[in-house]
């Protein structure tokens, strides 16, 4: 079985940011954000890495050519997270073995809860592992449905939530482990049957489920890990994080 790779996810466009610099290349600490997402992936194990990209695809694979484990992959229109794995199918196609996918703007995940991650995906011989986070302040998150049993059932997002699964707060982190080949078999099977018209990667959750494969909801992130950054408000706020955590 091959070494487990990653794939990450940094082909969007983002307004809030209000800046021409690709998002992903915003400086924390005097590095790029992704670099902190590459060396979480790396810490984890992963030996090859693909990063997906988009908006400014040049711009951010000139800034990340001095790493010789990455891979680009163009996703030329943005069609959603599940479209974005979609095109590092041809990168992985030899890959036999677990996939982590992750944002490249959280540079604050720490490789030994992506490793955890893949432990438990190993161990369990699961298809997918859902990295979940609770929080109170779950507001825009993505929130994680079980059955009586605690049993993992689906992801929704709070458009679509009724009101008792808007209280749940066990919230989607955004990263998962999963095996490559049931990934890539899940995606072919993605609908984009959403408001956005978009191809969601959290549907390939409850595709596997519902196939009978095992997948897995595990708790294993603090809310501040999994903290992406959409704002310079929030870049500056994990930049302190990260000085903090240096000097300690």
């Amino acid at each position: 079985m091959s070494a487990p790779a990653a794939v990450i996810l940094a082909a969007g466009k983002s307004t809030r940011m209000k800046s021409e610099l690709p998002k992903v290349l915003h400086p924390i600490l005097g590095r790029p954000m992704i670099e902190y997402v590459l060396d979480a992936a790396r810490t984890a194990g992963c030996e090859k890495i693909v990063v997906i990209v988009g908006h400014k695809a040049e711009e951010v694979k000139a800034a990340l050519t001095q790493h010789s484990d990455v891979e680009f992959a163009l996703q030329a229109e943005q069609k959603g997270t599940g479209h974005a794995v979609m095109m590092s199918a041809e990168s992985l196609a030899d890959h036999d073995g677990p996939v982590l996918v992750l944002a490249g703007d959280t540079p604050l995940l720490k490789g030994s809860t992506l490793s955890r991650l893949l432990d438990v995906q190993q161990q369990k011989q699961a298809a997918c592992v859902v990295g979940t986070a609770i929080t109170e302040a779950n507001e825009g998150l993505g929130r994680i449905v079980r059955d009586a049993e605690g049993n993992f059932l689906r992801i929704v997002e709070q458009k679509d939530a009724t009101p008792e699964e808007a209280a749940i707060q066990e919230i989607n982190t955004g990263c998962f482990a999963f095996d490559g080949r049931q990934l890539f078999n899940a995606l072919e099977q993605v609908k984009p049957d959403n408001n956005q018209a978009e191809y969601y990667l959290t549907d390939c959750a409850e595709i596997l489920r519902k196939a009978g494969e095992t997948v897995v909801a595990e708790a294993a992130f603090d809310i501040q890990e999994a903290m992406g950054v959409n704002t310079q408000e929030q870049l500056a706020e994990i930049a302190e994080i990260l000085q903090r955590e240096s000097a300690e």
